[in-house]
Formats: C-alpha cells, structure tokens, sequence
C-alpha cells in the first residue's frame, strides 16, 4: 500500500529531529499541494480503517512517531486546512461531518443554566435543617 510507505517515510523524518518542531521544514513541503509530507502523511493516516481497539493509537505512536494527543491536534488543525480540502476533499469532508457530529453531541448532553429542564416539586428534596443553619 503506497499510503502506508509515505506515512512511514514521513514518519521516520518527523521521529529522527529532521523536520522543525511544527513539522514543517522548507524541503518538506510537497511540491504543488501547499501540504507539508507530514501533513500528507497524516491524511494518508487516516484514510486507513481499523478492526481493533487501541490498534489505532498503537500504530500513531510507532507510524508516525507522535502521541495520540499530538496526533488528533495535528488533524484537528489539518482539515481546517484549504490544501487538506482540495487533496483529498472526500476524507476531509467526512473527518469535518463526524467532528461536528461530536461537538453536537457534546452540547446536547452538556446542561447549562440556559437549557435546564426545571425539576418538579414532587421531585425536589430538602435536607434537613441542622442547629446551625
């Protein structure tokens, strides 16, 4: 799998020092896609499906030599990226879907004073009152 083989090169530059702390050098940048080779080998990354949980955040740390944390910033940041788009626009589109999804979720469970659901008086306990209250 060729995504497989530039994600390991990529992998071994940004693991051995060779790129800048961003990721970025100027020889890393490939040439006409405005996307540095981590970057494209992050997207390359991703495209991939996996069976096993934890396999995934295995093969991030050994593949790509980034932690998990590190890993999803770099993407979080990546399909922000209008090159990211125009590369490989189905995969950026559905990483862009599925992060919206979760940030909806997110706010559907979250309860802030604006959206609580009074609770009704039959359902309301007190505690008793002590001497010094």
């Amino acid at each position: 799998m060729q995504n497989a083989k530039d994600a390991e090169r990529v992998a071994s530059s940004v693991a051995d020092g060779s790129s800048e702390p961003d990721g970025h050098s100027p020889s890393s940048r490939a040439a006409g896609t405005g996307l540095s080779e981590r970057d494209l080998a992050v997207l390359a990354f991703e495209r991939q499906w996996w069976r096993h949980v934890g396999a995934k955040e295995e093969a991030i740390r050994s593949e790509l030599g980034l932690s998990s944390a590190r890993y999803y910033q770099v993407l979080g940041a990546l399909i922000e990226e209008p090159a990211a788009l125009v590369h490989d626009p189905m995969l950026v589109n559905r990483l862009q879907r599925m992060r919206e999804a979760r940030a909806e979720s997110r706010a559907r469970r979250s309860i802030t004073p604006d959206q609580s659901t009074p609770v009704p008086a039959d359902r309301v306990t007190t505690l008793p009152r002590t001497e010094s209250d």
